[in-house]
């Protein structure tokens, strides 16, 4: 690990002031896991979620998700114990997206209920995409400078939003990154190569396309900078766009139908899933 990250700092349930609660339930589903007889890995098959995120919910590093619970209350025979958190769960989660700037609220609460999701990115990793080490590097060599507490802040709140990525139904994620990203050892080398272990293990998901666009290409239909498209549940397609804490919601049909032509391009330029995977192990293995 990075030498940053050798003073734990506060976890999103910390920053929320609802340390407690996450904990006790992280303790509560180790324990009824343990007593059902199962590992990690088999809760995590039985509740279509990453193993990952068990074990993250059970050291309450990672806020349980109301449909987390809803499917681990059977599973483990907890009787009713996880499902009678799950209003409390959900009512801490709408605390944490008050958090937002204003500026970023519109987009976060659209990004919370998308039922597709679409990034193309061209400075750095994508905040759904980042480690602990990496999202606090970033905060931290950003300029003006920011205190302790603003940047655990973020961080906690950057994590957060990882959690779309253990919905069920899936929400249709595809990130593409620009071959820079992975050349630019944000933090130190370390925290890169964290970083790419990262994109390897969610780019291996069958939920989420991750494709990388080579620096090699001579031709680029959006040299403008990065973007997402968002469709969420029951509405059009919105495109939102940001710059030095400018964002934009854009929801003119027209306007958004250029991001989606650009952002079909870029995919089709860009290397395949496969080839993309290819090429950050690649990486890895360079550092």
């Amino acid at each position: 690990m990075s030498g940053n990250q050798e003073e734990r700092p506060e976890r999103p349930s910390e920053v929320d002031g609802t340390a407690h609660l996450f904990r006790a339930l992280g303790k509560i589903i180790k324990v009824l896991r343990r007593n059902a007889g199962l590992s990690q890995a088999e809760l995590a098959a039985a509740t279509h979620c990453s193993e990952d995120l068990v074990s993250s919910v059970e050291r309450g590093v990672r806020t349980p998700q109301p449909d987390f619970l809803l499917r681990a209350d059977p599973v483990l025979a907890a009787g009713g114990v996880l499902l009678a958190a799950v209003d409390d769960v959900r009512e801490a989660l709408a605390r944490a997206r008050t958090r937002h700037p204003d500026w970023f609220r519109r987009f976060a609460d659209a990004e919370a209920q998308a039922v597709a999701m679409h990034y193309y990115e061209v400075q750095a990793v994508p905040g759904l995409l980042q480690t602990e080490a990496y999202a606090r590097a970033v905060f931290r060599h950003r300029r003006p400078v920011w205190d302790e507490e603003t940047i655990e802040k973020w961080v906690a709140d950057r994590l957060a939003r990882q959690a779309i990525f253990d919905k069920w139904p899936p929400t249709t994620i595809s990130f593409v990154l620009e071959e820079a990203i992975l050349l630019r050892p944000t933090g130190s080398t370390e925290v890169l190569r964290e970083q790419l272990r990262r994109l390897l293990d969610i780019g291996r998901r069958r939920t989420v396309h991750l494709q990388v666009m080579p620096l090699q290409r001579e031709e680029h239909p959006s040299l403008d900078g990065s973007f997402t498209l968002l469709t969420p549940k029951g509405r059009r397609e919105v495109a939102y766009t940001e710059i030095y804490g400018h964002a934009r919601l854009i929801t003119d049909p027209e306007e958004v139908r250029q991001y989606t032509e650009r952002y079909g391009i870029i995919r089709a330029q860009a290397l395949t899933p496969h080839e993309s995977l290819a090429h950050i192990e690649k990486r890895l293995g360079e550092l």
